[in-house]
């Protein structure tokens, strides 16, 4: 094959890839946001699924998926779940951390530390996913920002790292993550953190700052999962979503904006208050 035809054919391939991302999130990205908009049993749920796959992924990297570290960490998830949907007191969320935690590093014969940073890992996915959306007023329109910075950030790197290149972000942990990509999805969030102010959702310096922190945060998050990746030989988490890979692969910036935005609206409105905490100033 000579050097044209294999750039013909690596370009059909990026091509038919870009295809599948599309498609795939064109269906995916509706069914969340539906189910965010439901809300209670429908959203816990979508996101116990989620952080178990996570969790499951996340041993698959680290080569340790045994049965006994499924079962518990899969247990303290579904309890976890529970617990938010019935409104117990948060003091049994904090149990089922610490009790996950540490079930999961004990029973794990080899990798402990990594084996207990995917169920923690898990667990803060799952916990900030359903603490944002709790706030019956604020929660929807405060899980959709998250979910927007994210998507937006996603997106403008994507498209900006690809039309403008350049130098590499961090070529030994991501070598193909840019820095017009990140910039270009940085801008693309703040876009989107306007958008709400525009509307009435938050002061616009407020929202802007917001916007900013959570698209780094984002990018950090996709950053982290590149490094455990690399760290553990492993190109994709799965092949469960065309085009995307895995859950880890296409959550991992979700997973830190979500939940540096749980932390920064409990700091505000409190355990039942994280969406007002985020959208109210």
């Amino acid at each position: 094959m000579t050097e044209g035809e294999a750039s013909i054919t690596a370009a059909g391939r990026e091509g038919n890839n870009l295809l599948l991302r599309i498609v795939a999130a064109l269906v995916m990205a509706p069914l969340a946001v539906a189910m965010a908009y439901v809300g209670g049993w429908l959203w816990t749920g979508l996101v116990t699924a989620a952080a178990i796959g996570l969790y499951m992924e996340w041993l698959a990297i680290i080569g340790a998926r045994k049965p006994r570290l499924v079962f518990v960490g899969v247990l303290i998830l579904l309890g976890v779940g529970w617990v938010d949907v019935g409104h117990i007191s948060k003091i049994y969320v904090s149990a089922f951390v610490v009790v996950g935690v540490l079930a999961v590093a004990l029973l794990s014969s080899d990798r402990r530390f990594w084996s207990a940073v995917g169920i923690g890992y898990a667990l803060a996915a799952s916990i900030g996913s359903s603490a944002v959306r709790l706030d019956p007023l604020w929660g929807f329109a405060a899980l959709m920002l998250v979910l927007l910075v994210v998507w937006a950030t996603d997106i403008g790197g994507y498209f900006a790292g690809r039309l403008i290149g350049g130098p590499k972000l961090w070529p030994q942990v991501s070598p193909k993550k840019t820095w017009a990509g990140a910039i270009g999805g940085f801008a693309a969030s703040l876009g989107v953190a306007a958008g709400f102010a525009a509307f009435g959702l938050g002061k616009i310096l407020p929202m802007l700052l917001l916007g900013a922190v959570l698209s780094v945060a984002s990018q950090l998050g996709d950053l982290f999962e590149s490094a455990v990746k690399r760290r553990f030989g492993v190109k994709d988490s799965s092949h469960i979503i065309p085009g995307h890979g895995g859950l880890l692969d296409r959550l991992d910036g979700f997973v830190a904006a979500i939940v540096l935005a749980a932390l920064f609206g409990f700091l505000r409105g409190g355990a039942d208050g994280v969406g007002r905490g985020l959208m109210v100033w």
